[in-house]
C-alpha cells in the first residue's frame, strides 16, 4: 500500500470506518502527514458493529464470480478490487496480529471472530505512523475560500489540507456515525448523488396477529428463496414485521426495485427445496390419512409449527389434504411483501456519489484534491464479506489517486 512520497504534504481523511481508515494508513505509510475526522466520540464504530456477527471480511470465491457480485458497479468496482484483492485484505488483517480463516460458507474472518482486537491493533499502527485524530467533528462542507469546515463542542473550526479523503458511510445505521447528511453538501458542491436507499435489509409483510406473536424471532432453515426468476438458498428470519436473513438480502435489491414500480412483491418460497414434489407427496401419503395436516407433515416431513403456519399464511387456512397438492404447496409458498424496512435499520445503503461524478482516481471532478470512498460511492453488494471488501479496497483506491495528485503524476 505504498506510493509517492511528496514530502511536507497533507491530508484530511473525513469518516473514521474501514474505508477511511484504510485510505489514511495507505496515506501516513507514504509519508502524508494524515488527519481523521470523525463525528463521533471514537472511531471503527461500524467495524464493532459488524464483529458482532464475527466479523465476515471477505469472501474466498472465485475473483470473477467476486466481482459480479457488484451488479451495475462492477465495471468501476471490479478493478479496485483486484487492485486490492481478498488474499490482500486476509494478509492485511495478518499484519494486524489476526490471521483469518475460510469458514464452510466461503466466508472469511479473523480468527478471533470480534473486531475489537484487530481495530486496536489498527489504530495503534496509524497512531505509530504519525496519523492523529480528531473525534467530535462533524463536517459541515466547505467554506468560500475552500477550507473544510467542522461543527465541535468548542465552536466551528476550518482545515485546508493539501488533499481530501470522504469516506463518511451510507445512511444506515446513524447512531454509529452514518447518517447521509453529507448528500446535500455534495449535492450543492455540484457532484452527482443518487438518492440514498436501504440495501441488504428485511422486508414489511401482513403476518397474521397469530404468527407475530408466536413465531417472530424463528428461523426457517435450509429454505430456498425465489424472485424475478433468480432462487436463492439459505435461511430467513421471521420478525413481527414481516421477513430478513441472508437469503432474502441476497435478493433485497430486486425486490426493493420492484415494490418501489409496483407497490408490492411476490416471494416465492420453498421449504424442501432438497426433495421434489412427487418424493414430497409419496412421504406425505405415509402419514395416516385419518389425522389432521400439521400432525401428516410433522410425521411425514418433520415440519415445525412455524413451517405449517407459513403454509396458511401463503394459501390459506384449509391446506389441502391430497398429497400431491400439499407437496406442490410446500414447494412454492407466495408471501406479498408491501415494503423494505427503514434505511436506519438496513445493513447497508444503495445510491451515493454516482461514478460518473469521479474520475478513475475516484477524484471528485466538481472538486478536484476531494477523493471519495467506502459506502459514499453509488454501489450496493450483498453480505458475506463483499461490503467490507469494497469498503477496503476504495479506500486504498482513493489514498492511492491523491498520493498522484500530490506527486504531481497522472492517474492510470
Amino acid at each position: 500500500m505504498s506510493g509517492p512520497s511528496p514530502a511536507g504534504k497533507t491530508a484530511a481523511v473525513i469518516g473514521g470506518g474501514p474505508a477511511g481508515l484504510m485510505a489514511a494508513e495507505t496515506l501516513s505509510a507514504a509519508g502524508i502527514a494524515v488527519t481523521v475526522y470523525d463525528r463521533m466520540p471514537s472511531f471503527g464504530r461500524k467495524l464493532l458493529m459488524a464483529g458482532r456477527g464475527g466479523l465476515n471480511l471477505t469472501h474466498s470465491e472465485p475473483l470473477a464470480a467476486f466481482r459480479a457480485r457488484y451488479g451495475a458497479a462492477e465495471a468501476r468496482l471490479g478493478p479496485l478490487i483486484e487492485a486490492f484483492p481478498p488474499a490482500a485484505l486476509s494478509a492485511w488483517a495478518e499484519g494486524l496480529g489476526q490471521p483469518t480463516f475460510v469458514g464452510s460458507s466461503g466466508r472469511v474472518f479473523p480468527k478471533a471472530l470480534k473486531a475489537s482486537p484487530l481495530l486496536r491493533a489498527w489504530l495503534a499502527r496509524l497512531a505509530a505512523q504519525g496519523v492523529e485524530f480528531r473525534a467530535r467533528h462533524e463536517w459541515l462542507g466547505w467554506d468560500a475560500k475552500g477550507a473544510l469546515r467542522f461543527a465541535t463542542a468548542d465552536g466551528k473550526v476550518s482545515a485546508r489540507p493539501d488533499v481530501t479523503v470522504l469516506a463518511l458511510g451510507g445512511a444506515s445505521w446513524p447512531k454509529l456515525g452514518s447518517d447521509g447528511r453529507w448528500a446535500a453538501v455534495l449535492a450543492k458542491a455540484g457532484a452527482e448523488v443518487t438518492p440514498l436507499r436501504a440495501a441488504n435489509a428485511g422486508f414489511d409483510l401482513a403476518w397474521s396477529e397469530m404468527v407475530r406473536d408466536r413465531f417472530a424471532g424463528q428461523p426457517l432453515k435450509g429454505v430456498a428463496l425465489t424472485f424475478g426468476g433468480r432462487r436463492v438458498r439459505g435461511e430467513a428470519m421471521v420478525t413481527r414485521h414481516g421477513l430478513e436473513g441472508g437469503a432474502v438480502y441476497e435478493l433485497s435489491a430486486a425486490l426493493r426495485e420492484a415494490i418501489a414500480a409496483e407497490g408490492s412483491a411476490r416471494l416465492w418460497i420453498d421449504l424442501r427445496p432438497d426433495m421434489k414434489a412427487p418424493a414430497l407427496a409419496a412421504r406425505i401419503a405415509q402419514a395416516p390419512s385419518d389425522q389432521s395436516v400439521s400432525n401428516r407433515l410433522r410425521k411425514s416431513l418433520h415440519m415445525t409449527p412455524l413451517e405449517t403456519n407459513l403454509l396458511r399464511e401463503a394459501h390459506g387456512k384449509d391446506l389441502p389434504s391430497d398429497p400431491a397438492a400439499l407437496a406442490e404447496a410446500i414447494k412454492g409458498a407466495p408471501l406479498t411483501l408491501t415494503a423494505m424496512r427503514p434505511i436506519a435499520r438496513a445493513i447497508s445503503t444503495a445510491g451515493g456519489v454516482a461514478f460518473g461524478a469521479v474520475d478513475e482516481a475516484l477524484m471528485l471532478t466538481a472538486r478536484p484534491g476531494v477523493f471519495v470512498a467506502g459506502e459514499m460511492l453509488d454501489w450496493e453488494a450483498p453480505t458475506g464479506g463483499y461490503l467490507l471488501q469494497a469498503c477496503f479496497a476504495t479506500g486504498v483506491a482513493a489514498a492511492t489517486g491523491a498520493l498522484k495528485r500530490l506527486a504531481g503524476q497522472p492517474f492510470g
